[in-house]
């Protein structure tokens, strides 16, 4: 028991793995905050990254389109627009956020801005996301992007005009839900950029 928990406070009794491949499923019998003992089925896959690259000057942002097999599954849409986005292998948050940028789009990004490092799905997964918006100039392009063949990612880069995002946004047909929440955070950091 850790020196901040008590016997009736919120505690972790035991954990059983009940899948372990790219992510792995626990039960774990916890004690409530109330006393009351239950059993939670948890997904952790590690931490991750997520970044909106934009282009101060022309006023857009690089998106990328792919499938997404959940979303299939669960909704029938194929394929799903959203900022770049990655799993830390063993590296800095801002580190993968480049790698993912350079892999996906083809994008150079040296500049990063920090928004958060926030919980993505708190009532069932351990994943915790660091979430940077990304100042970038047409120079920065210096790739194609696209994925890597071996993760069979079949990425399409796409350049949007902000305002023509901030539109879908209010239209609500941005579903990727981190991409959202950059592109809102952009706005009240930066309005001039999308008059």
């Amino acid at each position: 028991m850790r020196a901040d928990q008590t016997e009736s406070g919120p505690a972790v009794l035991d954990r059983k793995i009940v899948h372990d491949g790219w992510s792995t499923f626990v039960i774990a019998r916890i004690r409530l905050p109330s006393g009351a003992v239950v059993n939670r089925e948890i997904e952790d896959h590690g931490r991750a990254v997520c970044v909106l690259p934009y282009d101060p000057l022309r006023k857009t942002a690089i998106l990328i389109r792919q499938f997404r097999p959940p979303a299939f599954v669960a909704g029938g849409e194929a394929f799903v627009t959203e900022a770049p986005a990655g799993l830390l292998d063993e590296d800095d948050p801002e580190d993968c956020a480049r790698r993912e940028a350079m892999e996906e789009c083809g994008l150079r990004l040296s500049a990063l801005e920090h928004v958060v490092r926030g919980w993505t799905m708190p009532g069932i997964s351990t994943e915790r996301m660091d979430f940077y918006l990304a100042p970038y100039g047409e120079r920065d392009r210096v790739g194609d992007g696209g994925g890597l063949a071996e993760e069979h990612e079949d990425i399409t880069v796409l350049e949007i005009p902000l305002a023509d995002l901030a539109a879908q946004a209010a239209r609500g047909e941005v579903t990727d839900v981190k991409t959202l929440m950059l592109l809102l955070s952009l706005q009240v950091r930066r309005p001039d950029l999308f008059a």
